[in-house]
């Protein structure tokens, strides 16, 4: 399963790069609002830290605006994957960008009908939110079983990209039904490090180096 960051902080994606965990970035409007700078400055500065798929979503809400935003950023640089909102439009747009041979993502995805249809529009990747079906008493997790299950059996080119990841269980198991992709945050990176036992034994092996006078 690939690690994408969903990150608009170059510190966030600097750091996890730097470790060999980051094939991707993901970003939305919420995360560009958070660091205070504009979309495509971000991305200018995103894909000369990461060489892999960099989403970047647009802000329009109708065919020809998606298409003509989506354009302008798929133009930025090679790696942009644009990302479109699950939505009638959207889909008109995205299976224009595929003609074109313009990678997608269509996000906000909340349903396996849904995202049936977005594989039939022709996107490079689907991004169902766990975490939110979750906040609402639904599983998350097993949508992504439905989404990857249904793709097998017609032989969907779309991968699954599971999102609003929200801790390493989602990770987990993410990976264990099959997504093609888990896009976290920098937090959840660094708790997927985490352990206490590692902590424990480390501790001790150099307590005991200590004591050789290492």
């Amino acid at each position: 399963m690939d690690i994408f960051i969903d990150s608009a902080d170059l510190d966030e994606i600097r750091d996890a790069s730097a470790m060999g965990l980051v094939d991707g970035v993901t970003t939305n409007p919420s995360l560009i609002a958070k660091v205070g700078r504009s979309r495509d400055e971000v991305i200018h500065d995103i894909v000369e830290v990461v060489d892999g798929p960099i989403s970047a979503e647009v802000i329009a809400t109708d065919t020809a605006g998606i298409l003509a935003e989506g354009r302008a950023v798929a133009a930025i640089h090679e790696n942009i994957v644009v990302k479109v909102p699950l939505i009638a439009d959207g889909l008109k747009a995205v299976r224009t960008f595929t003609e074109e041979g313009i990678k997608t993502n269509v996000t906000l995805c909340f349903s396996a009908t849904q995202a049936m249809l977005a594989a039939k529009a022709g996107a490079t990747y689907i991004s169902p939110f766990i975490g939110r079906i979750d906040d609402v008493s639904g599983e998350g997790m097993e949508l992504i079983q439905e989404i990857v299950a249904i793709y097998e059996n017609y032989g969907y080119g779309t991968k699954v990209l599971a999102a609003s990841v929200r801790h390493p269980l989602h990770v987990k198991q993410a990976a264990l039904v099959g997504a093609h992709v888990a896009t976290i945050p920098h937090k959840v990176i660094h708790q997927l490090l985490k352990h206490p036992l590692t902590d424990i034994g480390l501790d001790k092996f150099l307590a005991d180096a200590a004591k050789q006078g290492q």
